[in-house]
């Protein structure tokens, strides 16, 4: 019997293992991001891919959604799309001289939305109920979207013409925000092996019904009191980082993570100790997943980004001051 039968849920673990095996069976490299995404996607939050074109970040979202199933859905997002392409709008009908609701692409399990900063403002403020509420409101009526629903964005982080910067109230909707690095060298070759003859196509693993239980199963994940205090420790040395002997941080970090970085460790670190077939949380799953969950929400002084500070290496500097619990667990409950 494996080790993952013989843990409470197995059978779960078992699934969301085979479910990231059968999305790397199509994407070469780049373990990272997968076992990301398929983190999101326990912890119902939204994840954000940067990177440059060509290195599978559409390609895996699409990988994934035909994986696990249900509905899917994907929006261009250009400089010329305005909000009811997204979100739908009211259309009217001369023959029975009524208006009716046409609902927008965004009523699907899995919404991918391409160079989301290829977008303006309006469009992505379109997207701000979209993920926040999970709802859509036409001509004063609310349409809630489709169970589980998540939004996979991703975005080039070298182009600066024809682009509108993600509002910092926008990242923050955002659980993850992923970079995605060029595949090395012996992972460049076997792209060339696998995508060069008829390359392999993705099975179904799951369906919206199972997915939704793996999320009720990932909010059970067990959470000692001493690592919800990291957590905060955590988050609190981004606002007041000369009190965790931070000083130097002081003229670094211009406003300090919000509320939503304290919920979104719990919830990654959940659905991160839950795929490690583990049913209680860790302050190694916090430390895994802090550097996805907290840098797109720090703002830096505008000296550190002069200096091209980044604030990936900000995180690292904060995980490396704020020490761990130690946490002991007893494993006869």
């Amino acid at each position: 019997m494996s080790v993952a039968e013989e843990l409470p849920g197995g059978n779960d673990v078992a699934l969301l293992r085979q479910s990231l095996d059968e999305v790397r069976r199509v994407i070469v490299g780049q373990d990272h991001m997968v076992e990301r995404l398929i983190v999101a996607l326990l912890a119902r939050g939204h994840c954000l891919l940067e990177g440059v074109p060509g290195v599978a970040k559409t390609l895996a979202a699409s990988t994934l959604a035909t994986v696990v199933g249900g509905t899917f859905a994907r929006i261009q997002f250009t400089p010329d799309l305005v909000p009811s392409d997204i979100v739908g709008t009211r259309v009217y009908h001369p023959s029975n001289e009524k208006f009716d609701v046409e609902l927008g692409p965004v009523f699907v399990n899995f919404l991918l939305a391409d160079e989301i900063n290829r977008a303006p403002a309006k469009v992505q403020s379109a997207l701000l109920e979209v993920m926040a509420e999970r709802q859509v409101t036409l001509a004063g009526v609310t349409h809630p979207l489709p169970k589980p629903f998540i939004v996979l964005a991703t975005q080039n982080p070298i182009e600066s013409e024809g682009v509108y910067p993600l509002p910092e109230v926008q990242r923050d909707r955002f659980l993850f925000r992923v970079r995605v690095p060029h595949p090395s060298a012996h992972e460049e070759l076997e792209i060339l092996h696998r995508m060069s003859v008829t390359p392999p196509v993705p099975e179904r693993v799951l369906d919206p019904g199972k997915l939704l239980s793996l999320q009720e199963a990932a909010e059970q994940i067990s959470v000692h009191q001493l690592v919800a205090d990291y957590v905060v420790r955590l988050v609190m040395s981004t606002r007041n980082p000369a009190e965790y002997g931070l000083a130097d941080l002081t003229e670094t970090i211009e406003i300090g993570v919000s509320p939503r970085a304290t919920l979104g460790l719990v919830a990654a670190g959940r659905a991160l100790a839950l795929l490690r077939g583990r049913d209680y949380l860790l302050p190694d799953d916090v430390r895994d997943v802090a550097v996805d969950v907290m840098s797109h929400r720090l703002m830096l002084t505008f000296d550190a980004l002069a200096d091209g500070v980044d604030p990936e290496q900000v995180v690292r500097q904060i995980l490396h001051a704020v020490p761990p619990p130690l946490v002991v667990w007893n494993q006869n409950r």
